[in-house]
Parts: C-alpha cells; sequence; structure tokens
C-alpha cells in the first residue's frame, strides 16, 4: 500500500533550489553525502552535519568549487540525547533559515535484546528515532510559519516487519516512519511536504548490507544514488512515503498482510545469520 498525499500548493522548484538552505545529517558518506551532493548541483547551500568533522570539511571543500554553493560543517553526534536541540540552536545562532531538512543519520544494532547493551541500544533508538522526531519538530514550525519547506526522514524497510536479532533497530525506524506519515498528513495544507524514504540493503560506508545478508539477497543490493533519485521522484509526486527499489517495494506491500506472527517468523528467518543461530 502507498501512502500518499499532495498538498494545495507547491512549496519548492526542486529543480532550481538557489536561495533555500538544506540541512542534511549523516552526510559524511553515503546517502546522506548523496543527498548534499544532489541539493548542491540544483543549487541548494548546504549545512553538513556528522560525527566526523574532518570527512564532513571535505565534502564541502569538494562541493563548494563544483556548484558554488555555501557550505556548512557542524560536527555532532545525534545519538546523544541534546543533539537535536543544539543543531537547531546552532542554526538560530548562525542566522541559517533551513528551508529543507533531511534527517538522515542512523546506525544499526544486531543481537538477541537478551544480550543487549542497554546504553548502546538507547543510543541507536536515540539516533534512529527520538533524533528524527525531535529535528523535525524544531524545524517544522518555521517552515509552517513561512508557508513552504521540505522535510525527508530516511527509515528503513525494516520499519515495515517485526526483525528479531535487530528489534530495536526495526522498531526506532518503524517509530520515524510513523511519525512521519502522520506528520505529512498534518501539514499537506501548509505548504510543508513530508517525506519518509524507506531504503533496503544499501551499499554505504556502514557497510550495510553485512546487517541483512539474507534481505540482500533477496532484494539486491542498492546504490546511496538511487535512494536519492527515489526521494525526489517521490517529492515531485506529492508522496509521504516511498520504499526504495521495486523489490523492496514489493516486500514491504507484502509483509504488511501478513500475521504478526507469520511476520515475525519471516522476520527471525531473514536475521537468523546475524544472531549465530
Amino acid at each position: 500500500m502507498q501512502y500518499q498525499t499532495r498538498s494545495r500548493r507547491i512549496m519548492q522548484n526542486l529543480s532550481d533550489m538557489s536561495g533555500t538552505t538544506a540541512l542534511v545529517t549523516g552526510a559524511s558518506g553515503g546517502i546522506g553525502a548523496k543527498f548534499a551532493a544532489k541539493l548542491a548541483q540544483r543549487g541548494a547551500d548546504l549545512v553538513l552535519v556528522a560525527r566526523s568533522g574532518d570527512k564532513l570539511e571535505a565534502l564541502a571543500s569538494s562541493l563548494r568549487p563544483v556548484y558554488g554553493v555555501r557550505v556548512l560543517t557542524l560536527e555532532l553526534d545525534l545519538s546523544e540525547p541534546e543533539s537535536p536541540r543544539a543543531m537547531f540552536d546552532w542554526a538560530v545562532k548562525h542566522g541559517v533559515e533551513v528551508g529543507f531538512l533531511v534527517n538522515n543519520a542512523g546506525g544499526g544494532i544486531g543481537g538477541a535484546a537478551s544480550k543487549a547493551d542497554p546504553a548502546a541500544i538507547a543510543a541507536m533508538v536515540t539516533l534512529n528515532g527520538l533524533a528524527v522526531v525531535e529535528s523535525t519538530v524544531h524545524f517544522l514550525p518555521g517552515m509552517v510559519t513561512r508557508g513552504h519547506g521540505t522535510i525527508i526522514n530516511v527509515t528503513s524497510a525494516s520499519a515495515f516487519l517485526p526483525t528479531p536479532y535487530l528489534a530495536a533497530y526495526g522498531g526506532s525506524k518503524a517509530m520515524a516512519l510513523a511519525f512521519t506519515l502522520a506528520v505529512g498528513v498534518e501539514v499537506a495544507d501548509a505548504g510543508v511536504q513530508v517525506l519518509a524514504v524507506s531504503p533496503g540493503v544499501t551499499v554505504t560506508g556502514q557497510q550495510s548490507q553485512d546487517i541483512l545478508p539474507a534481505m540482500a539477497r533477496f532484494a539486491g543490493l542498492r546504490q546511496p544514488e538511487q535512494v536519492v533519485t527515489t526521494a525526489f521522484r517521490a517529492l515531485s509526486k506529492g508522496k509521504v512515503s516511498v520504499v526504495d527499489g521495486r523489490r523492496n517495494a514489493l516486500f514491504a506491500h507484502l509483509v504488511k498482510r501478513l500475521p504478526d506472527q507469520m511476520a515475525s517468523e519471516l522476520g527471525r528467518r531473514l536475521t537468523t545469520r546475524l544472531s549465530g543461530l
């Protein structure tokens, strides 16, 4: 099932984003870096946020001369609870009006819940779920007041399926997805578009293909560039949710029709290798 809604007006010209500042989290590599490059190519000024300041500066230095846009960097760990507020305060302090927000930062920890490190799990849930929610609600009011803006929240195909041995990861991504769907409907008539893009197994610096090997065999490995292209295509069609890749989208559509116990068993089979069972 494809969720979508259409706003009563066009929020932004996605082919020419001159005069717009886009903030991208998790921008030091992978999907985030590709979002940054695509936005710069379309004329947007950038704020790049990630834990790795050196990688951010390298990316910024490569984008500025090619596209002639302003690129600022902010070294920040969004798994820390106060970071979304710190990011927003930084933008206010520097006079940055964010008109396009990409909440891409995320990470995954696998293994049995009974053996998990509570602190590590809390940090992951904060990064994948709470940071997405808090960053959205910090920057959303300004967009609504101005009557235009775009927010992309990068979730995961795992959000559609209970995944034993990746329980907290899938749960945190499901939180981000459900939140985005609801907020997208809330602001559809305010000139603001909110989109959840859910990648499957994607080749990134985190080597996410190693997290779900069975899923990778089923749906194939996707490239960050493909995820970004899918997101922009979905924006142009006014969607609030899109799954990247045809096979991933089919998988998400099918598992939602399964009884809970059957879906959980399917998730267990897909993640058995990770658990070592």
